[in-house]
């Protein structure tokens, strides 16, 4: 599906790379007509992007030819929001680290008016334990799921900055140890005190959502879908091998329907629960589907039609490792979507 727009190239749309240059700013990839022509025929109201940007192997999806992994951490949003089927991008790095308002400015003022993010709260809210560098759970989080630490570290720098151009603030709540999960019914309505106490975003940012997203199944409970429905938030569709499949997490969107679609596809589930590692070996420099996953893609096609039918807003983004390339990814789901 992917070889007629980009076409006269080899490795699904990838030219022979050009050498690296110094000085110049990061050139963005040529787009074929037929993408140009796809984005058309899309829902307006969805927004497709993928989990961060800096990926050398992109090399005639999204960019014109080799940067550096650093170069293009700094440089190269301008030329990835060039794209026309990339309207998003998710903020990752500010899980790992609360990004102020200033940085949040600058990513702003390097995407066009119709461009939106979605941004990851940081781990000192959302996970319930402090880890070491390796990621080892060394004690409980005192401050997880905290409202001032959710509003003075996450919620307002990047309403601030962002200003119209947010589109989703995720509370992606890390996985709990297994010793922790029998408390979920405590921590529910800590989550639903934390969301209430968020700033009002609709003045500045007219199309912001707040969603939740959750890696364990455990939390999916009605006390769960009413407090996020009394707090005016939404559920983040975690597409990620340790959650059950899309089918599965769909009741959930049901039960809060009607309002907008916040998606995050991430892991192939062929991979498991802990596959990152062995699904990064296998895509190598992320510039082919190399396994597709035509069911999934195809129910989450039916979904955001419904959403975005309905007058609601669908932001979805794509990591690698969910089929081996995050921006071809996003033009196979917008085929679909096409398509029909």
């Amino acid at each position: 599906m992917q070889d007629p727009l980009f076409p006269d190239t080899d490795n699904l749309g990838a030219p022979p790379p050009k050498p690296r240059t110094r000085g110049r700013g990061v050139e963005a990839a040529s787009a074929a007509p037929a993408l140009r022509s796809l984005r058309e025929r899309l829902p307006p109201l969805l927004r497709l992007g993928t989990s961060s940007w800096s990926y050398p192997g992109w090399i005639g999806s999204v960019w014109a030819q080799d940067y550096s992994p650093q170069k293009l951490s700094k440089q190269g949003l301008r030329a990835y929001a060039q794209h026309p089927l990339l309207r998003t991008v998710s903020l990752d790095r500010a899980f790992y680290q609360p990004l102020t308002v200033d940085q949040y400015a600058a990513y702003a003022a390097q995407v066009p008016e119709d461009f939106r993010f979605v941004v990851k709260a940081p781990a000192r809210v959302v996970d319930a334990m402090e880890r070491d560098e390796s990621g080892r759970g060394l004690q409980p989080n005192p401050g997880f799921l905290d409202p001032q630490r959710a509003q003075l570290l996450f919620a307002e720098p990047a309403l601030e900055g962002l200003r119209h151009k947010l589109g989703v603030l995720v509370f992606q709540i890390s996985p709990l140890p297994d010793a922790m999960l029998r408390g979920i019914p405590n921590f529910i309505p800590r989550l639903g005190a934390m969301l209430r106490a968020l700033p009002a975003l609709k003045t500045a940012a007219p199309d912001a959502v707040v969603a939740v997203e959750v890696r364990n199944a455990e939390w999916l409970t009605p006390d769960f879908v009413a407090t996020l429905r009394d707090a005016g938030a939404t559920y983040c569709l975690g597409l990620h091998a340790k959650m059950p499949p899309i089918e599965d997490q769909l009741p959930i969107l049901r039960a809060l329907w009607p309002g907008p679609l916040v998606c995050r596809w991430n892991l192939h589930r062929k991979h498991g629960a802990y596959g990152y590692e062995d699904a990064r070996q296998k895509y190598g420099d992320f510039n082919a589907l190399v396994d597709p996953d035509p069911q999934t893609r195809t129910t989450l096609a039916r979904v955001i039609k419904g959403t975005t039918a309905a007058g609601y807003p669908a932001y979805v983004t794509l990591g690698n490792k969910a089929e081996g390339s995050a921006p071809l990814s996003a033009v196979a789901l917008a085929e679909a979507l096409a398509d029909g």
